[in-house]
């Protein structure tokens, strides 16, 4: 029998972690040796956001480079993942039976948000990847894609959401320096996720007065939502690892069953 495996909520950071040994790349490592190896692996993007819904239906992915003014090394770097073109399909039909419009794209590759976290976690690259991209700001959608997502851990796959924890661009200082407003957040969003409070998640900006300032735009909080909801949003989670890049840029993880 196939493993049941767990959805993942993953904090991917600016692109130039990878190049560093921070703890959110070791325990990104860690996450690797966790679970017996997936058939396939599926991942939910806060920089892919698209309507229809797209699903990478290529039999291989280039490697997006989708940022700008990093260390050339971040640029050499590649991961070339195979993809999964009838898992594709089978992702979309079901998608589709749960009132997503869908359209399968085959030329493109994983953006940054994919190929950065499973490089780490991942790097041999030998497990089918699928990215199907989110279906709108809209916290609501998000979970209702992640909900549709759920019988794919039936079937041996393993389900990524991939943003950040606390995402505020504007707030990144170089002197390491975590503002009380950030490390509240965070807090805030562990009591949430292992209290078993999905609702507030949905309603994080009246749930939280620090919830603004820890996301101004909802992009990368969505993937969490989505986790969630594909691993069973009745259940709580548990936060895996937690620390911070750049001052203020949270790198929490959670794993929901």
């Amino acid at each position: 029998m196939m493993p049941h495996y767990p959805t993942l909520f993953i904090s991917h950071g600016a692109p130039d972690f990878i190049l560093t040994e921070q703890e959110a790349v070791a325990a990104l490592r860690e996450i690797g040796e966790r679970f017996p190896q997936p058939r396939a692996i599926v991942v939910i993007s806060a920089h892919w956001t698209r309507h229809p819904l797209g699903i990478t239906a290529g039999t291989a992915h280039q490697t997006i480079h989708d940022f700008g003014g990093f260390p050339e090394a971040l640029y050499q770097l590649a991961y070339p993942a195979k993809g999964d073109p009838e898992l594709a399909t089978s992702i979309a039909d079901s998608l589709t039976t749960h009132g997503f419009d869908t359209e399968l794209i085959s030329d493109r590759g994983l953006d940054h948000g994919v190929w950065i976290p499973l490089m780490l976690s991942y790097p041999h690259a030998d497990i089918p990847v699928v990215q199907v991209s989110l279906p709108s700001s809209e916290l609501k959608e998000c979970a209702r894609l992640g909900k549709a997502l759920m019988p794919l851990r039936e079937h041996g796959m393993l389900i990524i959401g991939s943003g950040g924890s606390v995402h505020n661009l504007g707030a990144m200082n170089r002197e390491g320096h975590t503002d009380v407003w950030a490390s509240g957040f965070e807090s805030w969003l562990q009591k949430a996720v292992e209290g078993n409070r999905f609702d507030d998640l949905l309603t994080a900006e009246q749930a939280t007065p620090l919830f603004r300032t820890a996301h101004p735009t909802l992009e990368h909080f969505a993937p969490l939502v989505t986790a969630w909801a594909a691993g069973d949003q009745t259940r709580p989670g548990k936060r895996l690892h937690h620390s911070f890049t750049y001052g203020n840029i949270g790198m929490s993880m959670f794993e929901f069953h």
